[in-house]
């Protein structure tokens, strides 16, 4: 498949994107406006840098380096795109009016190049995994200078790419700089066409987190006004549908031995909260929901937390953290976040989209895999038995975070010769 073909196809199916925006829109209400955006018709400022920086696991990646790149050069005008209203949410909180922000358009030829005309960009940062075949065709040809921050590469995704190689070897020679995580995710972008001189291994955005005594302090503030100051809590982080019965079923084996007991059900999507409130309630647990703003008392089994920008918080609030997407076909979510606020963390084994950063947590003893809710029960109880052993995985982990630091410098760097090249 050629871009022509994947264009003609995109074309033929573009009623699809209009029903799928109608379908979206009905679970989440986040989704029923802006479609102007979702197309390339709104009008917008023209701009020396587009960041893309797609959802909020990528946006809070790349806020650090949009900040750096804004303290150095602050004549710099920038746009940052995202695809999803939880990235935008985040985009908003951390900026306000000081950069211009919209969605991303669809990869329709017309809308990007009418997106492209209005922003008129003259270098663009697309972070992680993003790459759009007409975004860059159409930026390359406008002269756009292009890179691809805290790169990522499975093997999963390489073979993808393999397998259409008119599509995917223009778009990904058309990248001036790549900034890749590891060594071995490099090697895969050299493999499928890239040269050797545009790609530079700077590790992890995500190792650089930065996380305020602010933000630590606020979390034990919330602790304390819990009650629980030495009941067992634990969270269970952006979790997706197919997880949420193994969490309740780990909470119930805990609640044996803990009764005073606390899971933090987080939900990945908004679009899941009241599913996911509902659920928990049919199981026969006593819940409150974060977002009716009730107190959390010492009858409360599970706190759902459907509310934006608190996971890190319910992380610094508790003793243990799981991570999901990673029970499912997913790839996962980043296990950096509680590990930085001083959790030790378990995964599930579906976490490609981290694989370098479990397995080092995991060598490190600051992380466990378990393959079921019985597992995860099972190290649930004995970390709760046994704090000495949590503490150790906590200070693993918070040695491995602070030993990978750097590559935001590293990255800002190639940012900085992208901008002034």
């Amino acid at each position: 498949m050629n871009r022509f073909l994947y264009s003609t196809i995109l074309y033929l199916l573009s009623p699809l994107l209009v029903v799928y925006l109608a379908f979206r829109a009905i679970k989440s209400p986040d989704y029923r406006g802006r479609w102007g955006e979702r197309f390339g018709l709104t009008r917008l400022k023209s701009t020396d840098l587009l960041v893309h920086s797609v959802s909020m696991g990528e946006t809070l990646a790349a806020i650090p380096l949009i900040r750096l790149i804004m303290q150095s050069h602050p004549e710099l005008s920038i746009t940052v795109t995202t695809t999803s209203p939880t990235g935008s949410a985040q985009v908003r909180k951390a900026f306000g009016d000081s950069v211009q922000h919209c969605y991303l358009p669809f990869d329709l030829p017309w809308c990007v190049g009418r997106f492209l005309r209005q922003v008129s960009p003259k270098s663009c940062i697309i972070m992680e995994t993003e790459l759009w075949p007409n975004l860059v065709a159409i930026a390359a040809k406008r002269g756009v200078r292009l890179m691809l921050a805290n790169a990522r590469l499975s093997a999963k995704s390489a073979a993808q790419y393999a397998k259409r190689p008119k599509l995917s070897r223009p778009m990904l020679q058309r990248l001036d700089v790549i900034a890749v995580q590891t060594q071995v995710e490099a090697q895969r972008f050299i493999e499928l066409g890239v040269s050797q001189d545009r790609v530079t291994v700077c590790g992890s955005l995500k190792f650089d987190l930065s996380i305020t005594p602010e933000r630590l302090a606020n979390a034990k503030l919330l602790r304390q006004t819990w009650g629980r100051k030495t009941s067992p809590i634990w969270v269970a982080g952006s979790v997706h549908p197919g997880e949420f019965d193994a969490m309740l079923t780990a909470h119930r084996q805990l609640l044996a031995q803990w009764p005073d007991a606390l899971l933090i059900i987080a939900p990945r999507h908004p679009e899941q909260f009241s599913a996911v409130a509902e659920f928990v309630a049919s199981q026969g647990f006593e819940l409150i929901r974060r977002s009716s703003n009730l107190p959390v008392t010492a009858t409360t089994q599970v706190l759902v937390g459907d509310t934006m920008g608190e996971l890190l918080t319910f992380y610094g609030a508790a003793d243990q953290a799981f991570v999901g997407g990673t029970l499912i076909n997913n790839g996962g979510h980043n296990p950096l976040e509680p590990v930085a606020m001083g959790v030790p963390v378990m995964v599930g084994p579906n976490h490609w989209d981290f694989a370098q950063i479990t397995q080092m947590l995991a060598d490190a003893g600051g992380l466990k895999v378990v393959a079921s809710a019985d597992e995860l029960a099972a190290n649930l109880i004995e970390y709760f038995a046994k704090p000495e052993l949590r503490l150790q995985a906590v200070n693993a982990g918070l040695a491995v975070v602070e030993a990978n630091r750097g590559a935001l410098q590293r990255q800002f760097l190639l940012a900085q010769y992208l901008i002034t090249a």
